[in-house]
């Protein structure tokens, strides 16, 4: 369980995050020297060197956002320059992609992040450069949603695996419907049926929370309250929910963390967001109080079940219930060990999840102090440890910034160093975007600048 640190503050990682942003420009500057694109899009590092592969292009939007959000911090010009380029350049196909559910991991990290610091006035203003961002925005919402399955009780954004797979990752993917829907677009199909992106979004946050999120009610012999599964498979023919499933995690009756993080983070920011939307607006949908009641209950969960279930530096294992952490004994009560001989750590997971963790605790300031303070304590906590060695990589020629992330387990596709006996030493462009999300989300705070959210691009 985390050792929650209760009097830590924004302001005691001034200096951990000054070190933080140093390396992560020369990384991001390193990336951009040495990968070779023309092999696809980084993902993983191997041997300290990002490599390709995967099952989609699902980071590349990752690469190009890191060095936007650099600029954001340091405003040095180059780093602008090349996430605008190589954004105009190669983000249009992931904008038509109609095969993925990452569009809110792609586009919002390009896109959004660039009609974000228009709005913020951090670049010049230009109508022309406002309505490229826009259209990409609104047009990348409605593939996404053009991607659905109908059940019994609503409906999901189906993913890569098809129209009987239910991702838990995919929650994080409705901020792009959101901002779409914000921008003032809507789906047209068949007949011109004109399709509500606000109300598919929220539709398939309640598939995910209804049969991603377990609450401890006793829906199967596993259901512990807080944890997630990464996939949920349903009978296309009648719409009816059959069983849990994993791709990335061990399996579908165990928690892989970095979905979990997904559900902490994707919830959390959502509620952010409904909490600017009107009460006329949301009538359609079942009224503020229903939606605010099924997020806030997947999102405290979740959140709940991370900070149990993690070791006390907030550094969490690959999956809750990975086959060999018994032979590590009570490694919930020391901090986790990612030179360990059994199974991996996850770096990438607490990236994600600390970023759920400060938000649900912002949302819940005005609401339930007490809850606040434990869930927004807990995830600079997180923080504190990943922003320091082991976890920050300081070896200049490594182009990774956060150490000891893992991709596939169950494939085998993470890198083992030579003389370990596990996945450890190598990063991914998700968890380092992340813990560059995390780390501006902070600095934003210390500096007194706009609270950074998703949706400030269409304020």
């Amino acid at each position: 369980m985390i050792k929650i640190d209760k009097n830590l503050k924004p302001v005691d990682l001034k200096g951990k995050l000054k070190k933080f942003w140093e390396l992560s420009g020369e990384k991001v500057k390193l990336i951009e020297k040495e990968y070779d694109h023309s092999l696809g899009s980084p993902v993983f590092t191997v041997n300290g060197k990002y490599s390709t592969r995967g099952w989609t292009e699902w980071t590349q939007g990752f690469e190009f956002g890191s060095a936007i959000l650099q600029y954001d911090v340091d405003g040095e010009e180059s780093f602008l320059e090349f996430g605008r380029k190589r954004t105009i350049r190669d983000m249009a196909t992931h904008v038509s992609h109609i095969g993925v559910h990452d569009h809110g991991f792609n586009n919002i990290s390009t896109y959004g992040n660039l009609l974000r610091l228009m709005k913020e006035g951090k670049i010049p203003f230009n109508e022309w450069e406002k309505n490229f961002y826009e259209l990409a925005l609104k047009v990348s919402g409605a593939v996404q949603a053009s991607r659905w399955t109908n059940t019994i009780d609503g409906g999901f954004i189906y993913s890569f695996n098809g129209p009987h797979s239910l991702f838990v990752d995919t929650i994080r993917s409705c901020r792009i419907l959101m901002l779409s829907h914000a921008l003032g677009h809507i789906l047209q199909s068949d007949n011109d049926t004109r399709i509500n992106l606000l109300g598919r979004a929220i539709a398939h946050m309640k598939a995910t929370a209804d049969h991603c999120v377990y609450y401890g009610d006793g829906r199967d012999y596993y259901d512990v309250r807080g944890r997630t599964v990464h996939e949920c498979i349903f009978n296309t023919n009648d719409g009816n929910f059959r069983c849990p499933n994993a791709q990335q995690g061990y399996t579908g009756r165990s928690t892989w963390t970095r979905g979990l993080a997904w559900a902490m983070c994707g919830f959390a920011e959502e509620l952010e967001f409904l909490a600017t939307l009107g009460d006329v607006e949301l009538e359609a949908f079942g009224g503020r109080s229903a939606l605010e009641e099924f997020m806030l209950k997947a999102a405290t969960a979740s959140c709940d079940f991370f900070i149990e279930h993690t070791p006390i530096d907030g550094i969490p294992y690959w999956d809750t219930g990975a086959p060999m952490l018994h032979k590590l004994g009570n490694y919930l009560d020391r901090q986790a060990d990612p030179y360990n001989d059994f199974e991996p750590v996850d770096s990438s997971a607490a990236a994600i999840g600390a970023q759920g963790l400060l938000r649900l605790g912002n949302y819940l300031k005005d609401k339930d102090s007490k809850a606040a303070d434990t869930y927004y304590q807990a995830g600079l906590t997180v923080l504190n440890t990943l922003f320091d060695e082991p976890y920050l990589s300081t070896e200049p020629t490594h182009q990774g910034l956060i150490l000891h992330s893992i991709y596939h387990q169950p494939n085998g596709w993470d890198h083992v160093p030579a003389g370990s006996k596990i996945a450890n030493s190598e990063s991914s462009m998700w968890g380092d975007y992340h813990a560059r999300e995390a780390a501006l989300y902070l600095q934003k705070i210390i500096d007194n600048d706009a609270y950074y959210t998703f949706f400030n691009c269409v304020k």
